[in-house]
């Protein structure tokens, strides 16, 4: 028995065998709450006391509760960050309205090179031919 410095009792934490924490976790991935005779049951198959059962799922709900809260802000996170990515996409679309317009075949190749290169890296590997019948790239 621990003392204070008052000659009072002192409060010591409980250690739970590997066995026992592996029962309790088990018993939580299966329901998160429990009830009393549930409860009393689980205490003395351990051999613990309902107390000790009781304040292990409280503590362990909360725990579960943060990890959650933490996994669901950084799905939000990357679904945001996705909306926004195409987001950014359909503004691109809707600014290179001359790109999926059909081509005028009065327009010039400069015009159509430069819409090649914008949106094909390269120019596309397309090839275009001036009307003196050279090919160009």
């Amino acid at each position: 028995i621990l003392l204070d410095k008052d000659g009072k009792r002192k409060h010591t934490r409980p250690t739970f065998s590997g066995q026992q924490i592996f029962a309790l976790e088990k018993t939580f991935e299966q329901t998160k709450y429990l009830a009393g005779p549930e409860r009393a049951r689980l205490a003395y198959s351990l051999g613990m006391t309902e107390s000790q059962v009781k304040v292990w799922f409280q503590n362990r709900r909360t725990k579960w509760r943060k990890k959650h809260a933490a996994e669901m802000a950084t799905a939000k996170k990357k679904q945001d960050s996705e909306t926004e990515r195409l987001k950014g996409a359909s503004e691109n679309e809707e600014e290179d309205d001359d790109y999926n317009k059909p081509l005028d075949p009065n327009s010039d190749d400069e015009k159509i090179t430069q819409l090649l290169k914008k949106h094909k890296p390269g120019g596309g590997g397309l090839l275009l031919h001036t009307p003196e019948g050279e090919a160009s790239v």
